[in-house]
């Protein structure tokens, strides 16, 4: 009878901290699905280096119009390739021919690592793009981010730090292998450390 009490009163315990753990990823899940919602409300519109490079989700004429007045975008990197008869990428490329904004495809998906040589060919149109320049995905979290970090590290020669920062949750991306469809663009980065100059990762 002893015993049993105590295994009973184990097993309610153990019960009771499985719902609180449950009832704790609900919440967070629900408060992280509320700011990535925020988010994409506000256009995932961030700066990365002032007066030279921003980033956002994919943006409609009107945003367009208004990054031209209040920065003054002189070019815009599509990493979502050329989608040629899709109304959102012939309304982009239309309101950049009437801004006179340098309009740029680079095709690639937040699910796929970029090769070195995709890697090299992103840098260098980030680096030749009209300047300021604002580059963006679908959703800002994942392809624009992994630009950004890119061009902080590779022509700005930021550090580690504030290059790795532009992969993660703060706008959008979630980090965590096996959990997140987009941590290709992660371990892009990862892969490109050493040569990026950060011998101690």
């Amino acid at each position: 009878m002893f015993y049993r009490r105590i295994f009973c009163t184990k097993r309610r315990s153990a019960r009771r901290y499985v719902l609180l753990a449950g009832a704790a990823l609900l919440f967070l899940g629900a408060l992280f699905g509320g700011y990535v919602g925020f988010l994409q409300l506000t256009g995932n519109f961030h700066t990365v280096l002032a007066g030279v490079l921003y980033r956002s989700s994919q943006p409609s004429s009107e945003q367009i119009a208004s990054y031209k007045d209040r920065y003054g975008i002189q070019s815009i990197i599509n990493l979502r390739g050329d989608n040629t008869g899709s109304p959102w990428y012939d309304e982009e490329v239309s309101a950049s021919q009437k801004l006179g904004i340098k309009h740029i495809n680079f095709r690639m998906s937040a699910r796929r690592e970029l090769s070195f040589d995709q890697a090299v060919n992103l840098i260098l149109t980030l680096r030749n793009a009209p300047k300021p320049v604002l580059v963006h995905c679908m959703s800002g979290s994942d392809r624009s981010g992994l630009a950004a970090a890119l061009y902080l590290a590779a022509i700005e020669k930021k550090g580690e730090d504030a290059s790795e920062d532009q992969i993660s949750i703060r706008f959008g991306h979630v980090p965590i292998p096996y959990l997140s469809s987009a941590f290709a663009m992660d371990q892009t980065f990862e892969d490109l450390e050493s040569w990026l100059g950060y011998s101690d990762s």
